[in-house]
């Protein structure tokens, strides 16, 4: 099942379920207004709107209209709780090792996790708008999770039955304000602004056997002002599945219907396969020649974030996003 959520002025959207192929879509009216409700009340609402997601598939539903991703807000228009890990520990590696600091041993067992905004998300055809370009804008390609019920004390594998719904992120980073940041010890503010989402969020179901073990075994596909700068494997190198990165936040808390947890961004050790953030080109830059030199995002460029199953067809359509100065 596919869902997504239309802009009606409201903060919350219109709920609307989307065809496989993401040609067409169908309001979810009069089985229920937002995704909230429907992640609230999963058992009994979920099998109501994949009724009608079968019908949209097979050419039957009553109203259907052509999908338009840039009408999307994000899934998830504000959560109660948007957390981020970093899965993949070889971005970690790289960031250490440009800067000559080691790994410490306890990064490989214990997840790193920071809490962001989830009161104001983008969808993935909104600008993000940065007050100044000197803040160093960087995108960061990564998959995400929207979560039922968790209950605290969750082991992984139970934690990992709570994933309702999968979709894409743009996690940016304003690289030149987190070191300031971090230096206080209290984690990312300013240096974290709003999170971008796909036009979906799909069931796991849908990704066949691409989802396996709280992983999905696709590429991640990053285009940086028309140009493909990252086609990362999204499976084999995220340390850190999701049961267990949701089952790291539930160690002293429940964790609530409609939280999202991120995974970080998606990073390989095959650096020919290119790069899912420019902080990790940079750090590539670092270690073989001493410097960076791949300069941050402008106002006015582009980025482009997409994952294709393996038929070809977008799985949750793209992030298709530009720099904006503040108007």
């Amino acid at each position: 099942m596919k869902l997504a959520t239309y802009k009606d002025g409201s903060r919350d959207g219109q709920l609307v379920v989307v065809a496989r192929d993401l040609g067409m879509a169908h309001y979810a009216t009069g089985i229920a207004s937002r995704l909230q409700q429907v992640l609230d009340d999963w058992s009994f609402l979920s099998p109501q709107l994949h009724e009608l997601y079968e019908q949209l598939n097979a050419g039957r539903a009553r109203h259907p209209f052509p999908f338009d991703p840039s009408q999307c807000m994000a899934p998830l228009p504000r959560a109660y709780q948007w957390a981020d890990g970093s899965a993949y520990l070889n971005h970690v590696e790289l960031v250490r090792r440009a800067r000559g600091a080691e790994v410490p041993e306890s990064f490989y067992t214990d997840p790193l996790m920071y809490q962001g905004g989830s009161d104001d998300f983008l969808g993935p055809c909104d600008d993000v708008v940065v007050p100044s370009e000197a803040m160093g804008i960087d995108f960061e390609a990564e998959i995400a999770v929207i979560t039922g019920d968790v209950r605290m004390g969750a082991s992984p594998d139970q934690a990992l039955e709570g994933v309702r719904l999968v979709m894409l992120a743009n996690d940016v980073s304003l690289r030149n304000l987190i070191p300031a940041e971090l230096a206080k010890g209290f984690g990312f503010v300013q240096s974290k602004p709003a999170t971008a989402f796909s036009p979906v969020a799909v069931t796991p179901d849908e990704l066949g056997d691409a989802w396996k073990g709280g992983r999905v075994h696709l590429t991640l596909q990053s285009t940086w002002n028309g140009r493909k700068v990252g086609m990362c494997e999204a499976g084999p190198e995220m340390t850190f599945h999701f049961g267990q990165l949701i089952a790291h936040i539930a160690t002293t808390r429940n964790v609530r219907a409609g939280s999202i947890v991120g995974s970080g961004t998606v990073s390989n050790k095959d650096w020919t396969r290119g790069y899912s953030c420019i902080a990790e080109k940079r750090c590539i830059e670092t270690i073989e020649d001493g410097q960076p030199t791949t300069e941050f995002m402008q106002y006015g460029d582009t980025i482009r974030i997409e994952m294709k199953g393996p038929d070809g067809q977008s799985l949750f359509g793209a992030i298709e996003q530009g720099i904006a100065a503040p108007r």
